[in-house]
């Protein structure tokens, strides 16, 4: 394993750890509402913390990107981090949500680490080494139809800018897909794209950090990944499709005809 995303492992599982151990206690945590349906407690900011020590311990010159506390330092190094994603289904006591560590050096994303405390599932990628659940190789789905496809997908929750469009594409995968699913963490959607349990995922309005660990296991798992009019501009608009090369390509032909302008970004 390349010794930044051991780094990186290791900050993911100290987080997940951490996680765990509050999940018997959600009841007592403190939670503070940022917005409309979004929600930050007090463990986000302990695993954040915990996973930003970890790693500045051993690259102390690095520069960080994390959903709580923003951007740090300086550097061609970035670490893009999701100390805990999928808040609202750990308040909830739902088991889906991961850690999601990611390393971008020059602009192109190198590491990626999404760690699922609750079913102690590990996927890691490093740029042109493949990706892997657990040490095993992980490859994108073999379905070659969208008929035949699961699609994951995740609401538009607290940004509506975009409801009309995404409600129109989302009618239209009900009825030419084999399914929707919308189990609500980001990051662990992009990682079952990479190992085949979903055949593809799309979603509007996505941050850096939920997207970027995905976003690299994907591609070193065979697949594509793209903003929804099949750019490259999916990390800065947050706008993504992802799946393998060939349901992805019927993913776009569906979704391009219902984007508006500033979906085309």
């Amino acid at each position: 394993m390349h010794p930044m995303l051991n780094t990186a492992v290791k900050a993911a599982r100290r987080a997940g750890n951490l996680i765990h151990r509050a999940a018997d206690k959600i009841d007592h945590l403190t939670v503070t509402k940022k917005s409309h349906s979004d929600y930050v407690s007090e463990v986000d900011r302990a695993a954040e913390q915990t996973i930003i020590e970890t790693l500045l311990e051993a690259y102390p010159s690095h520069a960080i990107l994390a959903e709580e506390s923003g951007t740090q330092g300086d550097s061609d190094f970035v670490w893009i981090i999701d100390p805990l994603d999928g808040t609202t289904n750990f308040l909830h006591g739902v088991q889906q949500y991961a850690v999601s560590i990611a390393l971008m050096h020059h602009g192109v994303l190198t590491q990626a680490a999404i760690y699922d405390p609750t079913k102690n599932d590990l996927f890691t990628a490093t740029r042109g080494r493949g990706a892997f659940l657990n040490d095993r190789r992980i490859r994108v789905s073999k379905r070659i139809q969208l008929a035949d496809a699961l699609i994951g997908t995740g609401f538009p929750y607290t940004n509506f800018d975009h409801e009309e469009a995404y409600l129109a594409i989302f009618r239209e995968f009900m009825k030419k897909s084999s399914g929707l699913r919308r189990p609500g963490a980001a990051s662990l959607d992009l990682a079952w794209t990479a190992t085949g349990r979903f055949d593809g995922f799309f979603e509007t309005g996505l941050k850096p950090w939920d997207i970027a660990a995905g976003a690299l296991l994907i591609t070193e798992a065979g697949g594509m990944v793209s903003d929804l009019n099949g750019g490259d501009s999916f990390l800065k608009s947050g706008h993504i499709c992802a799946g393998s090369p060939l349901i992805h390509e019927q993913m776009l032909k569906i979704i391009q005809p219902h984007l508006t302008d500033a979906l085309k970004a």
